[in-house]
């Protein structure tokens, strides 16, 4: 499916990742503090985003709120 979101959560590595389609194409754009934006490398768009410590950061918060430095379009 083209527009299919994808979440992966690894546990053990504390690691969230946020993807739209197929990302086999794409790296990973280091934004500091944990923080990535996957790129497709054919046309530059933003295609998700990665986050480190992801359980660190939200263990006292009830709803995640994480300002983006980029625009993600899911649609």
């Amino acid at each position: 499916m083209k527009n299919q979101m994808n979440l992966y959560y690894d546990e053990e590595g504390d690691f969230l990742e946020i993807s739209i389609g197929n990302i086999s194409n794409c790296y990973f754009d280091n934004l500091g503090d944990g923080i990535f934006k996957i790129i497709d490398k054919s046309n530059q768009k933003v295609m998700g985003v990665a986050i480190f410590n992801f359980k660190n950061r939200t263990k006292d918060l009830q709803d995640l709120k994480i300002s983006l430095p980029f625009k993600l379009d899911i649609f």
